[in-house]
């Protein structure tokens, strides 16, 4: 999933995103919002380790990819499960989402490269834009339960 996101964007525009918003989330987020940024960024950074060669990307169930997604979801449903914000709800349910693209690669080999590529890596960019908003929302509310 992660890796993907950097085939989107030229690789400096990608690695910009992704400290940017791990940093804002490190700097101004509660221990939520940086766990979930620490799991992105590990997350991108162990698919480099796992994806498979750029000839045989998405050919087949990228098994490497699957294990980190499903990582990233038990992180996202324990960051849910124990927050009592809503952002990490919905961070969850896109990784969900993500996940359920190498199932449906494993029911339906014949399924298009391309298309598997899209599902897995496609919702990535809502989940970094979901945990900005979450860590500027928790930063307002903590000044105004300061106020």
């Amino acid at each position: 999933m992660w890796s993907g996101l950097q085939s989107m964007l030229p690789k400096q525009i990608f690695w910009a995103i992704v400290i940017f918003i791990c940093a804002y989330a490190w700097m101004r987020g509660r221990a939520e919002e940086r766990i979930a940024a620490t799991t992105c960024l590990l997350a991108t950074v162990a698919t480099h380790f796992v994806i498979s060669p750029l000839h045989e990307r998405y050919t087949e169930v990228e098994t490497g990819l699957l294990v980190i997604d499903m990582a990233v979801l038990a992180a996202f449903v324990t960051i849910a499960l124990l927050s009592s914000r809503f952002w990490p709800l919905w961070a969850a349910g896109l990784q969900l989402t993500v996940s359920m693209s190498h199932m449906l690669k494993g029911i339906d080999l014949a399924l298009m490269p391309k298309a598997y590529a899209a599902a897995a890596v496609f919702w990535s960019y809502p989940i970094l834009l979901i945990i900005v908003v979450g860590t500027w929302r928790t930063k307002r509310k903590v000044a105004q339960e300061l106020v």
